[in-house]
């Protein structure tokens, strides 16, 4: 599994230096985007990919125009782009909860293309939704037990696992989740996603709505899950922060991908910062 990203340079040399390092490995433009090369060579031993996907909520409304994208065993991916830019649909089209129209995801080889969610599930995908992801008038406890619905057998295994990861789930598994804070419930719907034991794991904006100081703690534990050796999605508004910990990032726009390129290349690009990072990372 890669490493996870360093994070920002702390002094003026190094500053220098990464950026002279941006300079020179640029991500990919439009036009570098749009003839695909890059995205076919990359994505020939993915673990999943997704093909020039169409997809929308509304008939002959499109959402995803075209969409590309790939990860590798191991990698934590970032997709980042401005409101409306079809990153949340891409997510969920992956998972069988927006209908594709055009395009094609393979899981491992396998062609998942509009699977129905419980099926992906039993064949290694996880995904926690942005909102009204755990149930309210459960325990922490009983949250986890409906994660693990499809392997009950292994609840008390993937507990000890989730614990090791969220240590005060253990502590507080009898409490209400209805009670918790936000941060609380999202590492509580993270938890659950993982109780399955998935190779891919999808999530949608889970910072947003935290204080900065949750919103932090929760891209640590997206770290923590990818080093536990889980390949992970994120979708994120946070831009600057999901690059400082990504292995590589998409940014979407208009349903299509803009721009490709490992997390500094992109937090470092001048055409990346101009359109995207300025407003972005104040979202």
């Amino acid at each position: 599994m890669s490493d996870v990203p360093e994070t920002a340079p702390e002094t003026a040399s190094e500053s220098a230096e990464a950026a002279a390092e941006a300079a020179a490995e640029a991500p990919e433009s439009k036009a570098a985007v749009t003839d695909r090369s890059a995205h076919l060579e990359g994505a020939a031993d993915a673990v999943l990919r997704c093909d020039e996907l169409i997809a929308g909520y509304l008939p002959g409304v499109n959402i995803l125009n075209g969409s590309d994208l790939y990860v590798k065993e191991g990698e934590l991916i970032g997709i980042i782009g401005p409101n409306g830019a079809g990153k949340s649909t891409l997510l969920k089209a992956m998972f069988g909860l927006v209908n594709i129209r055009s395009g094609t995801v393979l899981l491992k080889g396998e062609n998942i293309t509009n699977m129905k969610a419980h099926a992906l599930v039993s064949r290694g995908v996880g995904y926690v939704p942005q909102t009204n992801n755990v149930f309210p008038s459960l325990t922490i406890e009983e949250n986890l037990e409906m994660g693990a619905f499809q392997v009950p057998g292994k609840f008390k295994e993937r507990f000890e696992f989730v614990a090791e990861l969220f240590p005060a789930l253990k502590e507080r598994r009898k409490q209400r989740a209805g009670s918790l804070s936000g941060g609380e419930r999202q590492m509580v719907a993270m938890a659950r996603a993982l109780m399955t034991e998935p190779s891919v794991l999808l999530l949608d904006e889970p910072s947003a709505g935290l204080s900065p100081k949750l919103q932090d703690l929760v891209f640590i534990q997206a770290q923590q899950i990818n080093k536990a050796g889980v390949t992970v999605i994120m979708v994120e508004q946070n831009a600057r922060r999901c690059l400082q910990i990504c292995h590589r990032g998409y940014v979407l726009d208009q349903g299509r991908n803009a721009y490709t390129g490992t997390g500094r290349q992109l937090a470092n690009d001048p055409k990346v910062i101009e359109l995207y990072l300025g407003t972005l990372a104040k979202a």
